[in-house]
């Protein structure tokens, strides 16, 4: 046992695949953050809680379940020479759902139908946990799919999975609220959702998008924005100076 935990190549598949995780989840905690915001303030918190521990025991569950996972990529029928399995439904109804919602969501903050209707706490608590994790079973499929890949060691991959899932319930409070207190940072996140369901609608037609180009197209936007961001924030110190008696 002693050996086993001083191994470095087991060391190096844990770390490897704990950032793989919490790479993987960054999407999931986007649309927690979209998701949570839909309900009353006092709520939020604990809605986000208990999506990532649905999302923890998810993926622990389906870890155990790994004869399961390898026949979810067998084909169960055919459509005009086009094979669909298991695991391409999933991906596809999922994919096509998060569209549904990135649409739905930009529509409504365009249109100023939020604030119409009194802002964006229109969703009931129990309709919001039920979004997340039907979401957190799409994401937890392609997470665990990615790990069962990387090696064959399932107490590595539930550690990783175990510390990947505590840091993004450590990051989830303030990434949402950061998210929902910068209108354009939230489009952004919404044209990220968009993005990712566009790409797990194409992993499901076989179309496979290299999710380096994924994460690249994000990593650069998030760069701008950063810039604009830093652009206000210095435009507002100039303002508040210039508005402010001199100094003596």
């Amino acid at each position: 046992m002693l050996s086993y935990i001083l191994d470095p190549q087991i060391w190096a598949a844990f770390l490897t695949l704990t950032v793989l995780e919490i790479v993987l989840g960054i999407d999931n905690l986007v649309f927690l953050a979209i998701t949570s915001s839909r309900l009353p303030e006092a709520q939020q918190a604990s809605a986000r809680k208990i999506g990532l521990l649905a999302a923890l025991g998810l993926r622990v569950g389906l870890l155990l379940l790994l004869t399961w996972i390898a026949a979810l990529t067998k084909p169960l029928f055919t459509v005009m020479a086009f094979d669909v399995s298991g695991r391409d439904l999933v991906l596809g109804l999922g994919g096509l759902y998060l569209l549904y919602k990135g649409v739905q969501e930009i529509h409504a903050s365009v249109e100023g139908l939020d604030e119409a209707h009194g802002g964006a706490k229109k969703s009931s608590y129990f309709s919001v946990i039920a979004q997340i994790m039907v979401l957190d079973l799409v994401f937890s499929l392609d997470s665990i799919i990615t790990a069962v890949g990387m090696t064959n060691e399932t107490p590595i991959m539930i550690a990783a999975i175990v510390v990947a899932i505590g840091v993004m319930m450590f990051a989830a409070g303030p990434v949402s609220g950061f998210i929902n207190n910068h209108p354009t940072v939230k489009m952004l996140a919404l044209a990220f959702l968009i993005l990712v369901g566009f790409v797990l609608v194409a992993d499901a037609a076989h179309f496979h998008i290299p999710r380096g180009y994924l994460y690249f197209a994000i990593a650069f936007s998030i760069g701008v924005e950063s810039l604009n961001l830093l652009r206000q924030a210095k435009a507002r110190r100039r303002q508040a100076a210039a508005g402010s008696p001199p100094q003596h």
